[in-house]
């Protein structure tokens, strides 16, 4: 069965003022929807990875044969990025986490202040395309990485809690080379719901 491009939970224009409704669009109807057609392309040579999760398929690409595996680990990881992405983002949703993430946080970073602090700064830090994450490692120890285009944390046997996607698509409509605004409009728009599911 073919990969399915999700449907966002909210209408184009609800995260204004922080996103506009063109990037919105734009984001997710060509480029979240281009990475899906091209995975499955990809897949459509072996279809028996139809079978598997897109997060198994990236945990270990060298399982993969050799003529996919670079599409898988591109498409398939702006494919699975994406779903991540437009997931954790709700409008009105703002605020600061509770529940077990606000623990989590606390113990390991400080404060909140603290955390967002250093998931800017890596987001900031990205050269060119990529993304900043939070993750969690197998022991349930959390720790902000970066990862440069669409290479996926699951490759590292990590899993992504929270996500800024710095790709310039993601934000150059509105913020042109403001990439720190950005970053730091991405604060209101945090659905910590989602977050502390991710985090089980």
């Amino acid at each position: 069965m073919s990969f399915i491009l999700p449907e966002l939970n909210f209408d184009y224009n609800a995260l204004e003022p922080y996103m506009d409704a063109q990037t919105v669009g734009i984001h997710h109807d060509k480029h979240h929807a281009g990475y899906t057609k091209k995975l499955n392309s990809a897949i459509e040579k072996h279809p028996e990875f139809f079978n598997q999760e897109i997060v198994t398929l990236l945990n270990d690409l060298s399982e993969l044969p050799e003529n996919i595996r670079s599409a898988v680990r591109n498409n398939g990881g702006g494919y699975y990025h994406h779903n991540l992405w437009w997931e954790q983002l709700s409008p009105g949703k703002s605020g600061d986490p509770s529940g077990k993430i606000a623990d989590a946080l606390k113990n390991k970073f400080g404060d909140l202040d603290s955390f967002k602090s250093q998931m800017n700064d890596a987001a900031l830090g990205v050269f060119g395309s990529g993304w900043a994450w939070l993750c969690k490692n197998n022991s349930g120890d959390l720790s902000i990485i970066t990862t440069p285009n669409q290479d996926s944390p699951v490759s590292m046997q990590l899993t992504p809690l929270l996500t800024i996607d710095v790709w310039e698509h993601a934000y150059y409509l509105k913020f042109q080379n403001r990439r720190n605004e950005f970053v730091e409009n991405f604060w209101n728009m945090v659905d910590w719901d989602v977050v502390n599911k991710r985090l089980g």
